[in-house]
């Protein structure tokens, strides 16, 4: 028989019970003169085998006797080992009475089965413990929902449920409720519900203030169940409650951590940073929270030293940065917030004053002052206000503040750290990226520059217009890998490289061989430290055109080719096929040559203006041409259309457009002029130029420009073989030329008293406002630019 009976069939009866236990009853003798129907389920004996014999035949043991018990003159109980007919021995409960019955002795004998027994004592043992020991509330309703019994637990939090009996449950706490997420349901409600339908509600979680502890707040775990009858019909109701208060507060402090560890710091914004651990705290564990910082922490500089502690900070208050205000306070040395920021602890303060300029609520029944401390400054300080809660902070709560405070503190100083490099790298930008480019009659140009890294405002896209010799104008676009100082850095380093070699007077295929070597051996250190140098991989496009033929050469290290728009509208890609990235080269560079009309439209783009992670390049080039298609437009609108039609929201890549118009100079704007190798040539050419810069009105010139010619004539005459091929430019500036088939460069140097030759370039020099060499094919052009008046 089973000790505890299934929770489904528990009956409270006594296993002795006379409706129950096994009866029989004993003569004087110690026969046995009645057996009961129960006496032959507990032990198998029918009555045949029994009646008339002695009853201590079913006793298993010898020494125990039964007659004594018989012969009492009062009620006695004993534990007895019987035999059952099926051979077992049952250990049992004995209660023996004696019986009078018209002079006749006789013996009432009920036994039970002594497991059922215990079962039933360990039942009523419980039942005693829930009702006066048991930490769980046990209240009874009934069908008006009126209390009519409480254990000792609701006892004690009610300070007396005597006071109660009678009353509504209501009465029990007034200002309680349920806590729920979405429309927590009245306690009315969960009563009706439970007796109406006869469902348990389970571990409803309920707040309020118990009569025996009006102060701290409390959180119950409550279950509702219904009371039944035999019949079935319902008795009331049945409340179970614990007070969970402690688990319930650390539960919501866990929950706190994990969402600040998600919210506070994930901006790099200060002020935005100020606005999480607000919105974080507000209301779970203060009303308001105020954060101070001095100015120069939100400006992105190392906080202040050496100043008086709480003086000139700056009050953030709000929990979204839309509704953040900034206001200046000061607190008095004496005061609780100078004492936290000067000692980096915090301080608790029951009733803190108003400081100087404070805004907030008028009465606070508790504030927590918590430093903002890194691991080498203090950064401000962070206040936790309770006006409408009149609970103290306790110590899990100061603990959890300032937990809450070094969260914040890491998330302010991550984000100081940033701005001071955001203002950085715009300063970098500023001195990397040509912010305004140089004046020249060879192209119109429009640009625009839009960083994937909107918030530091700078990449790894370059651009360039470089006014080169004979009117001619080099233009140049890249792309270095990655975003932000480290890309941009390295933009400038290569972008100072191209303008260098451009000024060469190289190639375009020629500088990105240059190029190209300098970025690998710069990037030999980084692979003997294993790391990678950023300028490995970083495709650069560098084209030269020449007003003059009207002839663009360009070439390409891993960058697409650019689109021309001609005079007529249509629009093609160029059939430029780039070769290897920078640093990367296992093939030679070569050169594209082009024809451009006049009024032609050049587009060179970096990957982010026409692909994204939503857009193929192809795609990206064709929405690129469209643009194009209006080729009459300004080139500012034409910028404007092509960047209109990226995607909205941050790009993938920085984006980089640079729109070239060209033109042509007049052919009345230059003059060429063949000469035979012969040394009578150089007072020709002399008269040729005199006789130009007559046509062009600008006779002031002659005098220097035929010195230049003379000069450098003479010295391809003297030091070359063939003709000599003189060209005049007059552009915003007057452009001498000699060209011939020679390649060796002559070299400035200050001639001695005695030498008889070595002052004509000296001369040029002297005269012109820069002159210079370029190299080609068939030769050399020594080139001299005249400044006019």
């Amino acid at each position: 028989m089973d000790r505890f009976p299934n929770a489904a069939n528990v009956d409270f009866h006594s296993p002795l019970d006379l409706c129950r236990a096994a009866a029989a009853v004993l003569d004087a003798d110690g026969r046995i003169s009645g057996w009961g129907s129960s006496a032959q389920r507990l032990l198998g004996h029918p009555p045949e085998d029994v009646l008339g014999r002695s009853a201590a035949r079913l006793l298993a043991t010898p020494g125990q006797r039964l007659s004594a018990l018989c012969k009492a003159h009062k009620p006695r109980s004993t534990v007895l080992d019987l035999c059952c007919r099926d051979g077992r021995v049952l250990r049992v409960a004995v209660t023996v009475s004696p019986l009078v019955d018209q002079g006749a002795a006789a013996t009432v004998v009920v036994a039970a089965d002594l497991e059922a027994l215990r079962g039933w004592e360990a039942q009523l043992a419980m039942l005693q413990g829930l009702a006066t020991e048991s930490p769980v509330g046990l209240t009874i309703f009934d069908t008006d929902k009126r209390v009519v019994w409480g254990n000792v637990s609701t006892d004690k939090e009610l300070a007396g449920i005597a006071q109660y009996i009678g009353r509504p449950a209501a009465d029990l706490f007034p200002e309680g409720q349920f806590i729920s997420r979405h429309h927590p349901p009245d306690e009315d409600q969960v009563m009706e519900h439970v007796m109406a339908t006869g469902e348990p509600i389970m571990g409803m979680h309920y707040r309020g203030r118990a009569p025996a502890d009006p102060v701290r707040e409390h959180v119950w775990s409550c279950s509702y169940h219904r009371l039944v009858d035999a019949r079935g019909e319902p008795l009331g109701l049945f409340e179970e409650s614990l007070d969970i208060t402690d688990r319930y507060r650390a539960q919501e402090r866990l929950s706190l951590l994990v969402r600040a560890g998600k919210r506070i710091g994930a901006s790099l914004d200060v002020r935005r940073t100020a606005a999480e651990l607000a919105d974080v705290a507000v209301p779970q564990l203060a009303d308001e929270v105020l954060v101070d910082l001095p100015p120069a922490v939100i400006e992105g500089r190392q906080p202040p030293t050496g100043s008086a502690p709480g003086h000139n900070l700056l009050r953030m208050h709000g929990r979204t940065p839309e509704d953040f205000r900034t206001t200046p306070v000061s607190y008095p040395p004496s005061s609780p917030q100078a004492l936290s920021l000067a000692t980096s602890h915090l301080v608790v303060d029951a009733a803190p004053p108003e400081a100087p300029g404070e805004t907030g609520p008028a009465a606070s029944h508790s504030c927590l002052f918590v430093p903002l401390l890194t691991r080498d400054a203090v950064l401000g300080l962070a206040t936790f206000r309770r006006s409408s809660n009149p609970d103290p902070f306790g110590p899990e709560e100061q603990t959890l503040a300032v937990e809450l405070a070094e969260r914040a503190a890491v998330g302010i100083d991550n984000a100081r750290r940033y701005t001071s490099q955001h203002a950085a790298a715009l300063v970098l930008q500023r001195s990397l990226l040509p912010q305004h480019l140089p004046e020249q009659s060879a192209v119109d140009v429009a640009y625009r520059y839009l960083p994937a890294d909107s918030r530091m405002g700078v990449g790894g896209d370059w651009f360039d217009l470089i006014p080169l010799s004979g009117a001619r104008v080099g233009l140049t676009v890249g792309d270095v890998v990655g975003h932000g100082v480290h890309a941009a850095a390295t933009m400038g380093r290569l972008r100072a490289t191209v303008r260098t070699l451009a000024l060469l007077d190289l190639d375009p295929a020629e500088l990105l061989t240059r190029l190209d070597g300098l970025v690998a051996q710069d990037a030999e250190p980084y692979a003997d430290d294993g790391l990678s140098d950023e300028g490995l991989g970083v495709t650069c496009l560098y084209a030269i055109y020449n007003p003059v033929s009207g002839r663009c050469v360009w070439a390409s290290a891993g960058h697409p080719p650019p689109l021309v728009a001609d005079a007529s509208g249509s629009v093609a890609l160029s059939a430029l096929a780039p070769g290897p990235p920078l640093g990367l080269a296992t093939l030679p560079y070569e050169n594209v040559e082009l024809s451009l009309s006049n009024g032609s439209i050049v587009a060179f783009f970096t990957d982010g203006v026409v692909e994204d992670r939503h857009t193929d390049i192809d795609t990206g080039i064709d929405r690129l041409a469209h643009v194009l298609t209006w080729q009459r437009s300004p080139l500012e609108e034409l910028c404007d259309r092509a960047l209109s039609t990226l995607p909205p929201g941050p790009q993938a890549d920085d984006a980089t457009l640079l729109l070239v118009r060209t033109r042509r100079l007049d052919a009345d704007h230059v003059a060429d002029l063949e000469l035979p190798s012969d040394a009578a040539m150089v007072a020709h050419a002399r008269a040729v130029t005199e006789r130009q810069l007559e046509s062009w009105g600008l006779p002031e010139l002659s005098f220097s420009a035929a010195l230049v010619v003379s000069e450098l004539v003479t010295n391809s005459i003297r030091y070359a073989t063939g003709p000599v091929m003189l060209r005049l430019i007059r552009d915003r500036s007057l452009l001498c030329e000699v060209s011939d088939h020679a390649h060796t460069a002559p070299h400035l140097r200050r001639a001695r008293r005695d030498d008889e030759g070595g002052r004509g370039l000296f001369l040029v020099a002297q005269v012109s406002q820069r002159w210079g060499t370029r190299y080609t094919s068939s030769g050399k052009t020594i080139w001299a630019e005249l400044a006019i008046p």
